[in-house]
């Protein structure tokens, strides 16, 4: 069964090394770039390059490079007619040879901002115009799962009054007009629990994107798909990391339904990120983890439409929810 990304997101699943391949539409302010992989039990250093143009002779605006040497950093610099520009380093790593890691490089006003794991690591001052930017390249020592460019934004003389250049902790921002929209902004490293709305309410072909992060230590979390004024829960996501198991329930009326286990594959082991896609149908939910088909679900609460809310807590860190 084929993964349909949602309208505007366009991830890109285990791709080969060296990857070098266009951004969209180029890069503009408010893009983050997700990238998500395992870096290599013999890292020596891999890189992520922001450049302009494909060729070996490229510009490059920002070349992110950690580096395993008995000194263990990471260092910062652009390329720019052949030359490199003067490094900065930061002399701690982020990533664990073996280690599964999630990379975020969001693109600022004045800077780009990087996380590792959900934790903000550097800034790097702009030294070439973030609009010059053509391409992605990504190689080196490492094993790629994913790569996701959401987001971006209109020129600022195009903005209305008042909408901030770039998106805080939990906030979100507007997607290009040259890109078709979801239905709600995406948010960015929501706190857990998370409650979001589903304005207008559910539709078919509506799809929600649940990135996140199985704490170590996790137990279970949980994923609702609810309706707000009865409390019912058309859909109940609930990996159970202490059994292995991934439980999909409805309570309706007051009562639990029937538990659905069987999967073939669980790909919420602790330590482990996650990208799930939701898509309501007419007569089920389809649901992709990672963009391998997990589970499909049929709707019992048949007035889908009434689904208005999700909810997602328990062991998880979120770092990026569709709705």
């Amino acid at each position: 069964m084929a993964y349909v990304p949602a309208p505007g997101y366009q991830p890109t699943y285990n791709p080969t090394l060296p990857y070098n391949q266009p951004i969209p539409g180029g890069l503009s302010l408010g893009m983050s770039i997700y990238i998500q992989g395992v870096a290599s039990e013999h890292m020596k250093r891999f890189y992520v390059n922001l450049a302009v143009g494909q060729g070996p002779e490229a510009d490059i605006a920002f070349h992110f490079n950690p580096r395993f040497d008995g000194w263990d950093k990471v260092v910062f610099n652009s390329q720019q007619a052949g030359r490199w520009g003067s490094e900065e380093k930061k002399r701690s790593m982020p990533f664990r040879k073996g280690a599964p890691f999630e990379l975020v490089v969001m693109v600022m006003a004045e800077h780009y901002k990087v996380v590792i794991n959900g934790n903000p690591f550097y800034e790097f001052g702009h030294r070439l115009p973030l609009q010059m930017v053509t391409h992605l390249q990504v190689g080196g020592d490492l094993e790629l799962q994913s790569i996701n460019i959401i987001g971006g934004q209109r020129p600022p003389s195009q903005r209305p009054l008042g909408t901030p250049a770039y998106p805080g902790p939990g906030q979100s921002f507007q997607q290009p007009s040259s890109l078709p929209s979801m239905e709600g902004p995406p948010v960015f490293n929501p706190p857990v629990p998370f409650v979001g709305r589903l304005q207008g309410g559910l539709t078919a072909r509506r799809t929600i994107i649940v990135k996140g992060y199985v704490l170590p230590s996790a137990k279970r979390f949980t994923i609702n798909l609810k309706e707000n004024a009865s409390g019912d829960v058309a859909l109940h996501i609930n990996p159970r990391v202490d059994e292995g198991a991934v439980v999909r329930n409805s309570h309706l009326g007051g009562s639990w339904g029937r538990e659905e286990r069987s999967l073939p594959h669980n790909p919420f082991g602790p330590g482990q990120f996650f990208e799930l896609s939701i898509r309501c149908g007419l007569d089920r939910f389809k649901v992709f983890a990672n963009g391998q088909h997990l589970f499909d679900y049929s709707h019992r609460l048949k007035a889908f439409q009434k689904v208005d809310m999700v909810e997602i807590h328990g062991d998880v860190t979120l770092s990026y929810v569709q709705i």
